[in-house]
């Protein structure tokens, strides 16, 4: 280990050090957390005392811009710290928790986005498989009691049996983003096998709300048709998504942060399907304008159905979506306009 890097771990270990016990709080590491679900889970964490270290390598897949917005506010709290780290990056991850302990890590830290990956499926491999041997190895050299992985839908490809159950056989990845994702699970199993590393793998179903990334669907018709352009529509709209709101996932995880098992796998869902052609209808609803159609052939590696069975989540979490689509697209749709100068 560099001078420097003794230099930064000492500092965030006097950080943390200083804190320790206040009120029962537990002390976190959020990978990912300028993204989209981790500025929002980092927010939830602070308001109820913990201590939360977040990193994030800020990469240029969006406008970095938009995540250093995303945290603002907790960038002001007493309770967090920030670093600027790529999780490809083994050596400044052993820096920040150097001779120090923690108690939960979340992994969230990615790159998303099926149809990338199959351009790109070499920088898909490096950063979010071995980036997740190195947060692993991260968590484990801290002593964490709980290990948190963001999965994903897309690890169940285009199987015929509905709704998707943890159970499911998983082997037949269609992009190189769920390939990517079925290898963290199984790195996740390893280490837990190797190291005792209480584990919790998490596949996240569509999720939407504020913050939400701008390359995803609902974010970009919301957008577009919001600003009478038209939109790219792949295939006749018979596809469909399980799409869940943010706050949702958000309880999800956090719950996951609390359960006690030795190595599970959960479906965060929403459990209700909604087909293109409807999750267009309500983009018009919500903004009032009629959405103008350019309609394209359907995508390799993109899904026709997820749909998620839920039953393990809510029996073993208490996991129960509250926000209907209309309701958290109206939501996100008044967090744009806000945003509108």
């Amino acid at each position: 280990m560099t001078p420097r890097s003794e230099a930064v771990g000492r500092w965030l270990g006097l950080r943390w050090e200083s804190r320790r016990g206040k009120g029962g709080a537990i002390r976190v590491l959020v990978t990912g957390a300028a993204g989209f679900i981790g500025s929002s889970l980092v927010e939830r964490l602070l308001s109820r005392g913990d201590q939360v270290v977040g990193i994030d390598d800020l990469c240029d897949f969006y406008d970095p811009a938009r995540k250093r917005a995303n945290l603002a506010d907790a960038l002001g709290h007493a309770g967090f710290t920030f670093v600027e780290c790529d999780i490809r990056d083994a050596e400044g991850l052993s820096a920040i928790t150097h001779a120090r302990r923690l108690d939960v890590v979340v992994h969230l830290a990615a790159r998303a986005g099926v149809r990338p990956s199959i351009e790109r499926p070499g920088l898909y491999a490096d950063v979010n498989v071995r980036g997740t041997a190195n947060v692993l190895q991260l968590a484990v050299a801290a002593g964490a009691r709980r290990f948190v992985f963001a999965s994903s839908s897309s690890v169940y490809g285009n199987t015929t049996t509905y709704p998707f159950h943890e159970d499911d056989r998983v082997n037949e990845p269609i992009s190189p983003y769920a390939a990517t994702k079925l290898a963290g699970e199984m790195l996740c199993h390893t280490f837990h096998h190797l190291h005792g590393l209480p584990i919790s793998c998490l596949r996240f179903f569509t999720v939407f709300g504020p913050r939400q990334r701008p390359d995803l669907a609902i974010s970009l018709f919301l957008s577009r048709v919001g600003q009478e352009l038209p939109i790219r529509v792949f295939g006749d709209g018979s596809t469909s998504r399980d799409y869940t709101f943010i706050s949702d996932i958000v309880a999800g995880i956090e719950a996951a942060m609390g359960y006690d098992a030795p190595f599970r796998v959960h479906n965060l869902g929403n459990n209700r399907p909604v087909s293109l052609e409807s999750l267009i209808g309500t983009v018009e609803a919500v903004t009032g304008r009629r959405a103008i159609i350019d309609r394209l052939p359907l995508q390799s590696g993109d899904m026709l159905r997820t749909c998620a069975d839920i039953s393990r989540a809510t029996t073993e979490l208490a996991y129960e979506p509250a926000v209907t689509l209309e309701h958290g697209m109206a939501r996100q749709w008044e967090w744009m306009q806000a945003g509108i100068e």
